[in-house]
């Protein structure tokens, strides 16, 4: 049995497609096809069925699953044992927009100085993006939101919950449990991206019948936060972007679990079940990244 044939194999079940698999592959899609086709000659069983312009596993391809999957490992694990670690010169790290600008400044220069011997390519791409270079194996970790995928392992790292910040000194700071009624008599400015459902914040208002004071609307992350640093508005932002801010005093946080829980997570994603080699360094900066996690929410009593 050809383990390019079982590769080929677990390409088409976690692409869905035997198109994304031959491209992710760099072979023909006829190529793809007939190790498949190879493949269910060698078990006698079809692996796969029609489904509309689609395919999908039959029952017996589904039982095949976990023992190509074992075999995939095994080989990996076999290729791990036999190379040393120092023989892998290049790691590739991918992040969302987000954690590029705000955790991988800090986290590349540690992971250098841990593994001096690796040349180190990070590529920044959104979260589709990120997920699809994963599958194609052209990233080895990256820094993303949360998916559902069986090829791919994640782990919860970095908090980036979205909470709502004002200026130091204002008004709200004093008021205790606050309503809806008093955020939408506040200007408000208001980023909204990709990362985050921001129907949620404007579902709040509309439960509530009140339309907020909106009066700025913006797509980048420093604009919207110096706004709200200046006075100008309150306002939602994910916790990545201003958790020095509000280390250092310079934003507050106004708590409003009571009305809305914005709660989110930077996952580490991989492909596959082996864990990378840079997993250990990953963590530790993880946890030197929120040493000095003080965030100063304030909770009226």
């Amino acid at each position: 049995m050809n383990i390019d044939h079982i590769e080929s194999f677990m390409y088409v079940v976690h692409f869905s497609s035997i198109h994304k698999a031959a491209e992710a592959l760099f072979l023909s899609q006829p190529t793809v096809t007939a190790r498949i086709k190879t493949l269910e000659r060698e078990l006698d069983i079809e692996l796969f069925e029609r489904q509309g312009r689609g395919i999908v596993l039959t029952e017996k391809g589904k039982e095949f699953v976990p023992f190509a999957e074992q075999i995939i490992h095994t080989l990996q694990q076999g290729k791990k044992k036999l190379k040393k670690e120092t023989d892998q010169d290049e790691v590739v790290i991918g992040a969302n927009l987000i954690t590029s600008q705000y955790f991988i400044p800090f986290a590349l220069p540690l992971w250098k100085k841990a593994n001096p011997g690796i040349r180190f390519k990070f590529i920044s791409a959104s979260n589709d993006a990120l997920m699809d270079q994963l599958l194609r194996k052209q990233i080895d970790v990256a820094f993303m939101k949360e998916i559902a995928h069986n090829a791919l392992q994640q782990e919860p790292l970095l908090d980036n919950s979205v909470r709502l910040v004002v200026k130091p000194g204002h008004p709200l700071q004093s008021s205790s449990k606050l309503t809806v009624q008093q955020l939408a008599g506040e200007p408000m400015v208001f980023f909204e991206c990709g990362a985050f459902n921001w129907n949620l914040v404007h579902k709040m208002f509309e439960v509530a019948n009140i339309e907020p004071r909106i009066e700025f609307q913006v797509d980048h992350l420093e604009v919207a936060k110096s706004l709200i640093q200046s006075g100008n508005g309150i306002g939602f932002l994910p916790y990545l972007c201003m958790k020095k801010e509000l280390e250092s005093g310079q934003l507050v946080e106004i708590n409003v679990d009571h009305l809305l829980m914005l709660k989110q997570h930077i996952h580490g994603t991989y492909y596959g079940a082996e864990i990378p080699f840079l997993w250990e360094d990953i963590l530790l900066s993880i946890k030197k990244f929120k040493e000095n996690e003080s965030a100063r929410v304030l909770q009226p009593d």
